[in-house]
C-alpha cells in the first residue's frame, strides 16, 4: 500500500492514510516513526468496494529506517460499526536509489478482512516491486495470493499512479490498473449480493489532492470497467471518493 490513491488499497485499500507507509518517506532519513489518520467516504482497493458507501476512519503507522527497511501496520473500519476492523494491512519493504531521480522498492504484504459474516473480500498476500521517479510518478508489479480461497493460483496487478504539481498546495492526481477480479465470499450486505467471478478488469481514478504540511484531502473520480458485467458490476467502488487525512 505502499499505496498512493484510490487505484491501490490500498489503492488502497487505504488511500492516504497508507501515505504513512509510501516509499517518498525514505527521502527523509531522520524519519523514524509515522503515524496517520484519515477520514473517507468508503474503503476501496484497486477500485473495489471493501465496505459500502458510508464513512470509514482509518490509521496508519509506519517507521523506516536509514538503511531503506520500513515496515507499516494499518487498519480501517466503518465508523457506524467501530468494533469491526475491516480491512488490515501489514507490510515491509526494501528500497534502492537507482539514481538521483529513481528508487525502487520490493515488498510484501498481508491484507486481512473482517472474520464478520457480512465480509466479501478473502484475505491476501502479495509481493510487489514498484519503480518511483521522484516524487511524481509510481509504477508497481505484483504478485498476489489468495488466502481462503479454494482456488490457489497466483494473480497478477499492475499499477500507475501520476501526481502533478498545479499550485504550492494543488496537486492532479491519476491513476490507472489492471488486475484479476478476486473472488469473493458471499455476504448479506445487500449491496453485495454476488458471487465473484474470474477475469481481468481494469481500474483508474482522476481527482485533485490539497497539502498543506500534514494535512491531506483528496477528492476523486474512481471508475472500473466492471459497471457492464452482470456479475461482478456491484463489486465497483462509488463513483466519487472524499479523503481527508492528518500525518503526525
Amino acid at each position: 500500500m505502499g499505496s498512493s490513491g484510490p487505484v491501490r488499497t490500498g489503492l488502497g485499500l487505504l488511500a492516504m492514510v497508507m501515505a504513512a507507509c509510501h516509499p517518498v518517506l525514505l527521502h527523509a532519513q531522520s524519519a523514524k516513526l509515522s503515524s496517520t489518520v484519515a477520514l473517507s467516504s468508503q474503503l476501496v482497493d484497486r477500485g473495489l468496494a471493501v465496505t459500502p458507501a458510508t464513512l470509514a476512519v482509518q490509521a496508519a503507522v509506519s517507521w523506516v529506517s536509514p538503511t531503506g527497511w520500513s515496515l507499516g501496520l494499518s487498519g480501517g473500519t466503518e465508523v457506524r460499526a467501530p468494533g469491526r476492523i475491516s480491512q488490515s494491512l501489514l507490510q515491509g519493504s526494501r528500497n534502492w536509489a537507482l539514481s538521483s531521480d529513481w528508487q525502487m522498492q520490493a515488498g510484501v504484504l498481508y491484507y486481512r478482512y473482517s472474520s464478520d459474516t457480512r465480509s466479501t473480500a478473502y484475505d491476501r498476500g502479495e509481493a510487489t516491486v514498484n519503480w518511483l521517479y521522484r516524487d511524481t510518478l509510481t509504477f508497481g508489479l505484483s504478485a498476489v495470493r489468495i488466502i481462503g480461497s479454494t482456488d490457489h493460483r497466483t494473480r497478477a496487478a499492475a499499477d500507475l499512479d501520476f501526481h502533478w504539481p498545479l499550485t504550492e498546495h494543488v496537486f492532479l492526481s491519476t491513476g490507472a490498473g489492471v488486475a484479476h477480479v478476486p473472488p469473493v465470499r458471499y455476504s448479506h450486505y445487500r449491496r453485495y449480493r454476488y458471487h465473484g467471478r474470474e477475469g481481468i478488469y481494469r481500474y483508474g481514478h482522476v481527482g485533485l489532492m490539497w497539502v498543506n504540511g500534514p494535512w491531506r484531502v483528496e477528492f476523486d473520480r474512481v471508475m472500473t470497467d466492471l459497471a457492464s458485467r452482470q456479475s461482478t458490476r456491484n463489486m465497483s467502488a462509488q463513483p466519487w471518493m472524499a479523503t481527508i487525512s492528518r500525518s503526525f
